[in-house]
C-alpha cells in the first residue's frame, strides 16, 4: 500500500465512514459536520479541537489521494464530501468497521473492536473479528493492519491500521495498558455522550433545513 495519510487525514476519514453508516440521513458531510465529528470527544482517541482550516486541508489532502470527493446536489446550497476508501480497496462491511474504529480509537484488542464496531456491523465473537483482523493484513492491496507486540501485563495483543504508515514498534511496546474496570466505565460513559451528542447534531442539522426551507419560501415572493 502506497498511500500514508496524516493525523488529520485519519480523523476525516474515520469520521466520514463512520457517519455515513451510523446517521446515514445527513451524509455525505458538510464542513460544519465533519468538523463537529472530529473533535467530538467520545469515540475518539485522542481528542481532537480541529477547525474548519484543518478538515478542509485534510479533505483536499484526501482527494488528491482518491480517497474523498466533493458530493455535487442539485439544488444544494452547502458543498458536502464522502469518502471513497470502500471504492478505492473493495472492503466488505467488516472490514470497513473495523478500519473506521482503529481510525478513530487507535490500537485496539480484538475483544475491544468486537464491542466498539457494534454500530458499525455485526461480530459474534472476537473469533470473527480476528478473522477480519486477518483478511486486512493479508489484504491484496495492503497490508492495513498490523498486531503489535504484546504488552507485559496483557493477555490479547493490540492491532494498529497503517493507513498512516508502519509504526514505531519501540515506542509502543512501553504504553500503559488501561486498567480494565476504568476502560469499562469509561466506554459507558463514551457511549451515554455519543448518544447526546448525536441527537443534538439531528436537532442542529433539522433545525438548518427548516431554516433553509424557511428562506426559499421567502425568497419566493421578494
Amino acid at each position: 500500500m502506497d498511500i500514508v495519510l496524516n493525523a488529520a487525514e485519519a480523523r476525516v476519514l474515520g469520521c466520514m465512514l463512520e457517519k455515513e453508516i451510523t446517521t446515514p440521513d445527513y451524509y455525505p458531510l458538510t464542513l460544519n459536520a465533519l468538523t463537529s465529528a472530529c473533535s467530538q470527544k467520545s469515540n475518539r482517541y485522542p481528542v481532537v479541537g480541529y477547525d474548519d482550516k484543518t478538515v478542509l486541508r485534510a479533505l483536499d489532502q484526501l482527494r488528491e489521494k482518491k480517497l474523498s470527493i466533493l458530493h455535487h446536489v442539485a439544488g444544494g446550497r452547502v458543498p458536502k464530501y464522502e469518502h471513497r476508501l470502500a471504492e478505492q480497496f473493495e472492503f466488505t462491511e467488516e472490514q470497513r468497521g473495523v478500519i473506521c474504529v482503529l481510525l478513530l480509537r487507535g490500537a485496539q484488542t480484538a475483544g475491544e473492536l468486537k464491542g466498539r464496531t457494534g454500530r458499525l456491523c455485526s461480530f459474534s465473537s472476537s473469533g470473527e473479528v480476528e478473522k477480519v483482523l486477518g483478511s486486512l493484513v493479508g489484504h491484496e492491496k495492503g497490508p492495513f493492519v498490523v498486531q503489535l507486540p504484546l504488552q507485559p501485563g496483557s493477555r490479547e495483543p493490540r492491532y494498529m491500521h497503517l493507513l498512516e504508515g508502519m509504526p514505531e514498534f519501540t515506542d509502543l511496546v512501553d504504553m500503559p495498558v488501561p486498567v480494565e474496570s476504568v476502560r469499562r466505565e469509561l466506554d459507558a460513559e463514551e457511549s451515554r455522550l455519543a448518544a447526546m451528542e448525536t441527537a443534538i447534531e439531528d436537532l442542529k442539522r433539522e433545525l438548518a433545513e427548516v431554516r433553509a426551507e424557511l428562506q426559499v419560501f421567502r425568497d419566493q415572493f421578494e
